[in-house]
């Protein structure tokens, strides 16, 4: 994808096409809301003294001067992000349509946080009060007769984020552009708010071109959700925090397990498959990991032995955090599932399996721990909430304000919006040379063979199963 237009600036700044003024143009650069939003928003009438931001606010893209890591600054967003907050002056017309919200894939702590920010921001600061939550996903919006959506109101939604899971369901699949946009049309719906990981929002970008190809006036905003906090270019996905929390706690358990018997070794395997951050992280915020291994560090059987060996022969237990991505060159499967993504071998047998053959002789053994399900569906934690009301908030504003085809996330902290297609175009992964790992090698003492700082291994050939 390229990363500039013939406008000169990045991609994340070419936004005509991705406004309701502008969609079926083909200009580039920003649009002049101050020109074509002309409805007042309700709540510069009801506070009239309330701070609204300037519509042509940015957030630079890069703001570290004279950076030692200069490439791998994200080109897309060279030219800095569009701030995704309330102006003043507004697209639609907000008492004339109809919101939806549909949450997709698996979950993750902080669904009802954010079905429960959407819900009341429409409802109390913009008075849209009919708003649809999707069931089970796209299929809800292919097929609505068939999974029935429920009506939110401030009242039904009021305690909801108090647990875990999405009280309107998350499902996979089902996903039918011309079917989703007919029925779009048919129930009136003008705001859609898509929930979902790069694959639902990589779906909300098809749905915007349908859109498009119609003329079909809808404003299609993502909120991308990833338990992996994977998603390219913001800061966090909502959720990840909580994740992080519940994992820390259970590599805790990992710990009291190992310890508590001579040359015990806890394992703990989390969630994780194509990127590390929620193993990075709990290692780090539970404090008492040895070893990370993370998807994105190949690593030799034999270091891992070694590194086992010597941490036992310092105090006599280890503590493992293994992302279920990781080693996937000693377990793969050579298989796919029916929506088309690898099915990975499971890292965390495989390790204590090895690990139980090599300590047997000297007495040592494993104690397992697969919290993966447990930590998905924990409730949200209150920074996470917070973070969660802020995305839902900047979500409807940004729908309010006539974008469409766009995701909403936080860059240096800022809520901004991006074209989907950017969002969905990869997977956000850990760096071997990021502060954030090299403090988690650190952290844990782990040798350089095992931190991603020397050449890759070729795990092949390294005692692989």
């Amino acid at each position: 994808m390229d990363c500039t237009t013939n406008s000169g600036v990045s991609a994340s700044m070419n936004l005509k096409s991705y406004h309701l003024s502008s969609w079926q143009g083909d200009g580039a650069g920003l649009v002049d809301e101050r020109a074509v939003n002309r409805v007042l928003n309700p709540m510069a009438a009801e506070w009239p003294d309330m701070n609204f931001v300037n519509p042509d606010e940015t957030v630079v893209g890069n703001i570290i001067v004279n950076a030692s890591k200069v490439d791998y600054r994200e080109p897309d967003i060279q030219s800095g992000c569009v701030r995704a907050n309330a102006c003043r002056d507004i697209w639609w017309n907000p008492a004339q349509g109809i919101a939806a919200i549909v949450t997709c894939g698996g979950l993750c702590p902080g669904l009802n946080s954010i079905i429960r920010g959407v819900t009341k921001c429409l409802w109390g600061e913009y008075g849209v009060q009919r708003i649809l939550g999707i069931c089970n996903g796209f299929n809800g919006l292919s097929d609505p007769e068939g999974h029935p959506p429920l009506e939110l109101t401030p009242d039904f939604v009021r305690e909801i984020h108090m647990r875990g899971g999405s009280i309107i369901r998350c499902a996979r699949g089902g996903f039918d552009a011309d079917k989703i946009c007919g029925n779009l049309e048919r129930l009136q719906i003008k705001y859609l708010f898509l929930v979902g990981g790069d694959g639902t929002q990589f779906a909300g970008n098809l749905l915007y071109e349908a859109a498009k190809r119609k003329n079909l006036a809808v404003s299609i905003v993502g909120i991308p959700k990833s338990i992996d906090n994977d998603v390219l270019f913001f800061d966090r996905t909502f959720g990840f925090d909580s994740a992080v929390a519940a994992a820390a706690e259970v590599i805790r358990n990992g710990l009291v397990e190992a310890s508590s018997c001579d040359r015990g070794v806890g394992i703990v395997k989390l969630m994780g498959r194509d990127s590390g951050f929620v193993a990075m992280h709990a290692a780090i915020a539970s404090d008492v990991v040895d070893l990370c291994l993370i998807p994105e560090v190949s690593f030799n059987l034999e270091d891992v032995f070694a590194h086992v060996d010597a941490t036992l022969e310092k105090r006599h237990y280890v503590v493992i955090a293994v992302a279920e991505g990781a080693g996937q060159d000693y377990v793969t499967t050579g298989k796919r599932d029916t929506t088309g993504h690898t099915v990975y071998g499971d890292i965390g047998i495989f390790l204590k399996d090895k690990l139980n053959a090599h300590l047997k002789p000297s007495g040592g053994r494993c104690f397992y721990i697969d919290p993966s399900y447990i930590i998905r569906s924990v409730p949200i934690t209150p920074n996470d909430h917070i973070y969660c009301s802020r995305l839902a908030n900047d979500a409807v504003h940004t729908a309010m304000r006539g974008y469409t085809g766009v995701c909403v996330g936080a860059m240096h902290n800022v809520i901004c919006l991006l074209p989907s297609k950017l969002v969905a175009k990869g997977k956000r992964q850990v760096r071997a040379h990021s502060s954030s790992w090299q403090g988690c090698v650190q952290n844990c003492g782990m040798p350089p063979s095992l931190a991603g700082l020397q050449p890759k291994c070729n795990t092949a050939s390294a005692g692989g199963a």
